[in-house]
Formats: structure tokens, sequence, C-alpha cells
């Protein structure tokens, strides 16, 4: 039976290990303190060395917790999916086209055929829209229409109007609350009438506001016409809506049951296809095209269809700034150890004597880590610090709306606070075992040295380093060159001085009186109409035929096609090599066909010269190939040249963009000749113009910011390397100081004391380039892959990188040694 006092015996038993746990904690802190005081230099490399490594790290982690939250705010994400269509070649097996929207009569056939898909949603993206409310215009580039299902499907929150009955009707239209404070300042926008150009202008009544859509959504509508307006003739044609197969322009959003596997449904198109689509001749339909699922939460990473809604995200820049976060933080953990170690010899006799007294190596190592723990700790305070004052910095530079905010939920909170006990763990656990390992004896005797051992690990850590650093060097120089080449690759036509703006319907019959306006200024050189412009995409394609004996036989090539008109070519100086351009001389050249050298080879010419004259067909139109015109980059670099057909529409309803060549000299004298004709011709449509140059650079916006922040945390990178150098080699050579006094009273100058300091630091950065060259190569070669045009990996890239980084550690080096080289060897040798 246990007694009364042997339980307060117990009980006073643990309140006293208790509180001797918390005097040795408090201990072990006041010595870490006291010792981050005495080695004030090692103490504030190790502290902003990791505070930097930190601050970078919690920037990239906002930054990558951005990209990987798209569409997630929606409650049932996991089981949303956007239908894709893909188009396929049957004879050749190969993929011309995969988009990320569907024809229209698909909706009702699977809403109709898949009872297991709870719900539909369609959306359709109307580009800049021409908006009027009183005197008040405006050009509103986000305009969509959307069915009566999108709001409550998406769960977006609607302020005023019902969320299933506000786009019910045609001629209704929902309002974010931007839209609505823009538009309408204080009034009630409820009920109010807006007018809207669809070709004309349609009166749109008020029927609802909703909150804008978070901006880690995949697309961001302002304005949402009712989709039943559509079934107005006059705005789309009812008929097209039912049995258009060939305008793939509608968003199509499907959920399905929870736990369903979308395999199961995707299955299934190929016999839904044939069942529904008209016959293709002779291929059946689902040989053609296919369709496909996409998960709503993968669309911004991972989707790269040839048409999305806005300019998508890519998981491979995520991977690659998540590796450039973990090479920071290790250069900055390495440096810790590096230097925790390289003081070893400085705190020997403090350990010798705890152990004499009695202290065990789990306690000494608990000291050591708890000394590594607190730097941790404060580094990360002051990197949350950083990173709130320079996160708009970051959204500046990288275009996106990153805020702080995201790292405040328990999830996130709970990572930040244990990231400074993981990493001062890992930078502290080497140095805490190495330092519990010396023998009291020894240490109290003075005879503990740095040993082979330590000194070889340490350099290993330095050579890492520096490997990093090589590899981001390259890696950044490559990214650059890349961007050049981009850049000032002859592209085959002129971008230069180019202004684009869009083609409206009220300029039929008007047009040639418009372009004449414009060429009355002697700063105009040239006025072009087409279909797509330079820059954009070529995603139109009809099907071909070509002179076969004495008939036109049906060929299968893919070849995209662009409405142009007469001064099309001129105005871009386009070159034609062969044949003639189109020309108001020879009748309307309505059936006269321009052909690039890609579709002349892919059509079977051996030559140029040989298709001059041949009969052509294209779209059911029947003509003559008339020209042949040098191949050009119409898209992207990314983008190979694709074969391509010019054609003149027979209506004008075709065009979407004017181009107009202006003379570098007179650009502000043109522009506003511009603007004047066009509000002399369209006083009803709001005034909007770009240089054709800047939709170039936007072409490559995304590797450009990617290109900036690769150099800034590169360079962050290799200073935090540096630092640790810095305070590396200043304690290497403190405890060298008598051998260089001895140097210097034997003769040597500060040239060999230079040279003999800095040479075994200069070996590692030779030993480090070796596989820092081969894992940039890999790396690069991969990334440059997703461009069709690209540069070949320069060998000297990396012999620069090199001599890059071994002169900035011979510079961060000989700081320090030039310093003990010129110092006084009288006072070095006096000292005992």
């Amino acid at each position: 039976m246990v007694t009364n006092d042997a339980v307060n015996k117990r009980k006073q038993q643990t309140t006293n290990e208790k509180q001797k746990s918390i005097a040795m904690i408090y201990n072990y802190l006041k010595i870490a303190i006291r010792n981050l005081k005495k080695y004030k230099f090692i103490s504030f490399i190790n502290i902003f060395g990791l505070t930097v490594g930190l601050a970078c790290c919690l920037l990239i982690l906002i930054y990558i917790l951005h990209e990987l939250s798209y569409d997630k705010y929606h409650p049932n994400a996991d089981r949303v999916y956007r239908v894709t269509r893909t188009f396929n070649n049957p004879e050749t097996g190969t993929v011309s086209l995969v988009l990320s929207t569907i024809s229209p009569p698909f909706a009702p056939y699977l809403k109709y055929d898949f009872k297991e898909i709870e719900n539909l949603t369609r959306t359709l993206q109307n580009g800049p829209t021409a908006i009027r409310y009183g005197e008040n215009m405006f050009n509103e580039p986000n305009v969509y229409f959307a069915d009566d299902q999108f709001f409550d499907f998406f769960k977006t929150p609607v302020l005023k109007g019902s969320p299933t009955k506000a786009l019910a009707d045609p001629y209704c239209v929902m309002l974010s609350n931007e839209m609505a404070t823009k538009y309408f300042g204080k009034e009630d926008p409820m009920d109010k009438t807006i007018r809207i150009n669809l070709g004309r202008y349609f009166d749109f009544k008020v029927t609802g506001i909703f909150k804008p859509l978070p901006s880690n959504a995949h697309f961001h509508p302002d304005i949402m016409m009712s989709f039943n307006t559509l079934n107005d003739t006059l705005i789309y044609g009812a008929e097209n809506l039912r049995t258009n197969w060939g305008n793939n322009s509608f968003f199509t959003y499907i959920r399905l049951p929870e736990h369903y596997n979308p395999n199961s449904l995707i299955k299934q198109f190929p016999a839904f296809l044939d069942r529904h689509m008209t016959d293709g001749g002779r291929y059946k339909p689902s040989q053609g095209t296919s369709l496909s699922l996409q998960k709503l939460t993968d669309i911004h990473l991972k989707s790269h269809t040839d048409y999305e809604a806005e300019e998508n995200g890519d998981v491979k820049r995520v991977y690659v700034f998540s590796a450039i976060a973990l090479f920071i933080l290790l250069i900055a953990c390495i440096n810790y150890m590096n230097l925790s170690t390289a003081r070893s010899t400085l705190r020997a006799r403090e350990i010798g004597i705890r152990k004499v007294v009695g202290a065990q190596r789990k306690e000494i190592m608990f000291q050591f880590l708890s000394e590594s723990v607190l730097v941790s700790c404060v580094a990360m305070l002051l990197a949350f610090a950083i990173t709130w004052l320079t996160l708009p910095w970051l959204n500046q530079l990288s275009g996106q709306s990153l805020s702080i905010d995201i790292l405040l939920n328990w999830k996130m909170i709970f990572l930040i606070v244990v990231i400074p006990f993981i990493v001062g763990i890992l930078s502290g656990i080497y140095p805490a075992l190495f330092m519990s390992s010396f023998q009291p004896i020894k240490t109290l005797k003075g005879f503990l040295k740095s040993g082979g051992g330590i000194i070889s690990f340490r350099k290993v850590l330095v050579t890492l380093q520096f490997c990093i650093s090589i590899i981001l060097i390259i890696c950044t120089a490559i990214v650059f060159d890349q961007m050049r080449y981009m850049q000032n690759k002859a592209l085959g036509y002129d971008k230069e001085h180019i202004v684009t703006v869009p083609y409206a319907s009220e300029l039929d019959g008007r047009y040639d009186a418009f372009r004449n306006d414009l060429l009355a200024n002697s700063y105009v050189k040239n006025v072009a109409r087409s279909s797509r412009i330079p820059t954009g995409r070529l995603l139109d394609e009809m099907g071909s035929s070509i002179e076969s004996a004495d008939t036109l036989a049906p060929i299968t090539a893919d070849i995209k096609f662009v409405m142009t008109d007469h001064d099309f070519v001129p105005t871009y100086g386009i070159s034609v090599i062969k044949g003639r351009s189109f020309s108001r001389d020879f009748g309307a050249d309505t059936s006269a066909f321009l052909i690039n050298e890609s579709a002349a080879k892919i059509l079977g010419f051996k030559s140029s010269d040989a298709a001059i004259g041949k009969n052509f067909g294209y779209g059911g139109r029947k003509g003559k190939l008339v020209g042949v015109f040098k191949d050009f980059n119409f898209e992207s670099l990314r983008q190979r040249i694709v074969p391509l057909v010019l054609l003149i529409p027979k209506t004008n309803g075709n065009y979407g963009r004017i181009s107009i060549k202006i003379s570098g000299n007179g650009i502000a004298s043109a522009l506003s000749t511009i603007e004047h004709t066009w509000k002399k011709f369209l006083p009803e449509t709001p005034y909007q113009y770009n240089f054709l140059d800047e939709n170039f650079a936007k072409l490559y916006s995304a590797e450009q910011r990617q290109r900036s922040l690769f150099t800034i945390f590169s360079c962050l990178a290799m200073f935090i390397a540096c630092l640790g150098l810095f305070g590396l080699s200043a304690f290497a050579i403190s405890q060298r100081i008598k051998e260089i006094g001895i140097r210097k009273v034997l003769g040597a100058n500060v040239g060999t004391i230079v040279t003999l300091l800095s040479k075994d630091f200069l070996k590692l950065v030779i030993y480090a380039a070796v596989p820092a060259f081969v894992i940039a190569w890999i790396a690069m070669d991969k990334w440059l892959q997703d461009f069709a045009y690209r540069i070949s990996i320069p060998w000297w890239i990396f012999i620069v990188a090199g001599i890059i980084a071994a002169a900035v550690a011979l510079f961060t080096i000989s700081f320090q040694a030039v310093r003990a080289a010129l110092a006084n060897p009288v006072k070095s040798l006096r000292t005992e």
C-alpha cells in the first residue's frame, strides 16, 4: 500500500526535475545569447545570411502557394471539369489543334446522354466590347455570355439579384460591383439599361450585381450577358447554336458526383461523338476529333491548350522556384555549419570544462542546438518583416496580386513556427555532434586542432555552395540569351511602327473612305485589314484541295488561314518570293490564294515556282495559287511555322483588326490622325489602339518575369554564399596570423601571401564547376525544349560562369587576405 508520504515525495521529485529542466533550458539560452554577443562578427553573418535566405524562401513560398491555390476557392473544385476538344489528322495520326473550348451543340447532348453529370454551365468570351451608359462610353475587355447556371455552378457571391434567374431572359446583364460603381457611381444599378455593342448596339437590363472572382481564378469576367441572348438571330443565329459543330468558342464546365472516376466518362466520348456529330466522310467523327476532361484546379498550371481565357501559369516555374528556394536555404544552412565548426577551437576549453564537471554529451549537443535554433528564430522574425516590406516589389515584378495573408492560416502559421526549429536543427546538428565529441583532457591542454576530417567536410560544404551558385549563374545566363534571341530574331515581317485597332462592322461600306482619310497624313504609310494579326495564334483551318489532273482532289494537309485584304502583305513587309501578292489590278482577287513555303511543301510542290497558277480549293472556295511568300513567324517562337494560306474574304464580316503602318518620324502626328479619323467614322465606339511591338513583348512577358526573378534570387544566393565565404576566410586567416607574420619577416610580399591564402578556396571553385556544368546543361536543355526556335547552349557560358564564381570568391577572400598581408608582423608575433 502506497503511503501519503511516498506520494508526496514522488510529486516533489517530479516538481524538482521540472524546475531543473527549466533552469537548464534558461541557462542554455543565457549562454547562447552570451556567445552571440561574444562572437559578434560570426553571429552577424549567421543571422544575416539566414535572414536573407528565409526571406527569399518566404517570398517564393507566397508565390508558389498563390500559384497552387488557383480555383481551389470553389467548394466543389475537386469535382468540376472543363471539357476540351482535340483535332486529329486521321491519316497521319498527328494533332493539329487542342482547344479548351468546344462547339455549342455539345452541352445539351452531354447533359442528356450522361445522367452522371450533376450540373453543367457554359460561357462565351466576347472579347473587347463597347458599352455605353448615358454619356459614358468604355471598351471593356472582360465581357462574357453566361447561362443561368453559372453563378450557382461556381458559387460566385451575388450581391443583388437572383443567382439562378438573373441571366434567364435574353438581353439581361450582370455586373461586378466594380463595374457597377464605374458606370453608375452611387446610383442603384438594378433594372437600369446599358447599351452593349454586339455588331450594333442593343439595350441590356441590369438584373444582378456579383462579387468579382478572386485573383486566383483562371478567368475574370466583369460583365456577364445572358446566354439566351445568343438565340436572337440578329446576334448569332439560333440555328447555329443547335447545329454548328465548327464554332469552338464555348467554355463548357461539368460537375461530377463525389468519388466518380472521370476516365469512365472519357471512355464513352468516342461513341458519343459518332452518335451525334454529322458524318465526317471517310472517317468517323471520333477519328478526326476527341473530347477530354480537364480538372478545374489543373487549368492554371497544367493547361497549355491553343486557346485559353487568360494567360496561364506553368507548373515548371513552380518547380524551378521551389528548387531555388531550397538552394538558397541550403546555402544559408551551410554557412552556419561552416562558421560554427570553424570557431570550434575557440570554445574547446568551454566544452572541456563542462565535461569535467559532469556534463553529458547529449546535454552539450542540446546546448549547441539551442544556440542554432535561437539564431534561426531571430532570423525568421527578421525575415518575416523583410517579406512584408518587399512583397509590393515582388508584386510589381511578377505582375501578380500576392498577399502575405496567404501565410496567415493555421497550416502556414504552424509551418512558419516549425521552420526555425527545422532549420536550426539541420544547420546545427553537425556542429553539435562535432563539438560534443571533444575529449576534455586534450581540450584543456590546448592540443585540439581542426583535424583533416572536419576540414575536408567543410571543404565539401563550400564546394556544394559554389556548385549551386555556378548552376544558377549558368541558368540565368542561358535564360537571358534565349530572351535576347527571341527579341532580336528576324521574324520575316516588319513589326515596327504598326498600330492596330479593332475592325468595327460600322465601317462596312465606308472602309475605303476611312482608309483614304488615314492615308491623307503623310506619316501614315499603309492601312490593311485581316482576321488575325501577327503575334496572335493561328487557330483557323478549313479543308483544302489541290489540282490533280483536271480536277481538285481533297488533301488532308493541316493548313491554317488568315483573311486579309490587298494591303496586308505590303503593310507587314512580307516577302513574296514567287508569283505576286493580292492586287486591285486583278479584279477583287477573291478567287486568288497566297501560300507560304511550308504550305507549298505540304501540298507536294517540289519548288515554289511549281505552285504558281495551280488550281486550289480551300474552305469550299476555288481559285488559283497566285503567289508564294517566305515563311515568317506569325505566332510566338514557342510554335513552329505552320502551313498558311492568305485569302480575301467575300464579306467584310471576316475581318477582326486594322493594321496601320506609320512613320517612325511622325508618331505623334500619325496617332492624332488615327484617333481623329476613328471618332469621325465611329463616334459610338470607344477608341483603343495597340502597337504591334507591344503585343510582341507580351508574348514573352511570362519568360521576362521569370528571367527577372531568376536573376534576383540567383544574385541573392551568390551573395549569401560569399557572405559565408567572407566569414570563413576571415576566421581561417585569423588562425594563421602568426604564420603570416613569420612569412613577412622572412621576406614574403603581399602578392605571395594573398596567393597563399586564396588558392585553397579557389581550388574548391574548380571542383564545384564540373558537376555544376553537367547539372546546368541538363536542366537548361530541358527548359529550352519548350521553344520551337531556341538557341544552342554556347560552351563559353559555362567558362564565363566559372570565371565569375572564381572572381567573386577571389574578391571576397582577397579583402581579408590583403588586410592580413598588410598588417604589421610585429603585432602578430608579439601576442601570446
